[in-house]
């Protein structure tokens, strides 16, 4: 049973936001502080990934673990509400789906692509080497 009544539960809902979220903003500071330039969320590439780097053929994509289904069992972002599991799973496993078939897409068209999900942005050492290696770095 959902503890909010239908119009606080919109009101709520209203503001989870798709893009310019925490984790993207957080993960853009650093990759500008790294010297890489991008573009933001391009349309005309699957998925409008949340940073191009289109000299580079290469995008990242910054996923939230509840949003995009971390696979990682030890991510307690990712965990399913308790309430209204009818309409919770199916919506959460299609985002899941568009996000493979998103990446498959890209990487057909010859595009690199590299996922940060946001319990990993807690360690960011371990994110700025990965986006170091990622984007060509040594």
């Amino acid at each position: 049973m959902d503890t909010l009544s239908p119009t606080e539960r919109s009101q709520r809902m209203s503001k989870v936001r798709h893009k310019d979220t925490g984790a993207e903003l957080k993960v853009r500071r650093l990759v500008h502080r790294l010297g890489y330039r991008y573009r933001l969320h391009a349309r005309s590439l699957p998925g409008r990934p949340d940073l191009v780097f289109a000299s580079r053929k290469a995008v990242i994509f910054v996923h939230g673990c509840f949003w995009h289904r971390h696979p990682d069992p030890e991510c307690r972002l990712a965990r399913l509400p308790k309430s209204r599991r009818d309409f919770w799973v199916p919506k959460l496993e299609a985002n899941r789906v568009r996000d493979v078939r998103n990446r498959e897409a890209l990487l057909s068209a010859g595009w690199r692509v590299l996922e940060l999900w946001e319990c990993q942005l807690t360690d960011s050492d371990q994110v700025e080497q990965l986006v170091h290696e990622f984007l060509g770095g040594s």
